[in-house]
């Protein structure tokens, strides 16, 4: 599996997306596992964290919009966005808040205006 994410897609300013990141229990077991984007021609950002026991943190820009959450029992993450912004938009990457393994190919969010 290494890191699979999922649920990205199209949708208007304002509305809402949830994002899912299944990760191999190699990877996802005892780590603080973490969301970045990457938007069109830009590097690739840290957008959220949280630890094993479910400590969040996020970047100034998704704050108060974005909630990671985790569910150890599926070695999955997820990412809660609501409304969502046109700067929002970007490819989505799930992996270890550091020491990072091997990218996945993320899932792609694109928000309208």
């Amino acid at each position: 599996v290494q890191l699979q994410a999922s649920g990205g897609g199209l949708v208007q300013a304002g509305g809402s997306l949830r994002l899912s990141c299944v990760a191999s229990a190699s990877i996802f077991s005892r780590n603080i596992m973490a969301w970045y984007r990457q938007a069109p021609g830009k590097q690739r950002d840290w957008v959220a964290h949280i630890t094993t026991l479910g400590s969040a943190s996020y970047a100034g820009s998704v704050k108060g919009r974005f909630t990671i959450s985790r569910d150890n029992a599926k070695n999955t993450i997820y990412l809660q966005m609501n409304s969502l912004k046109p700067e929002d938009t970007g490819v989505y990457f799930c992996n270890k808040l550091t020491r990072t393994a091997s990218w996945g190919q993320g899932t792609e969010v694109t928000v309208s205006s």
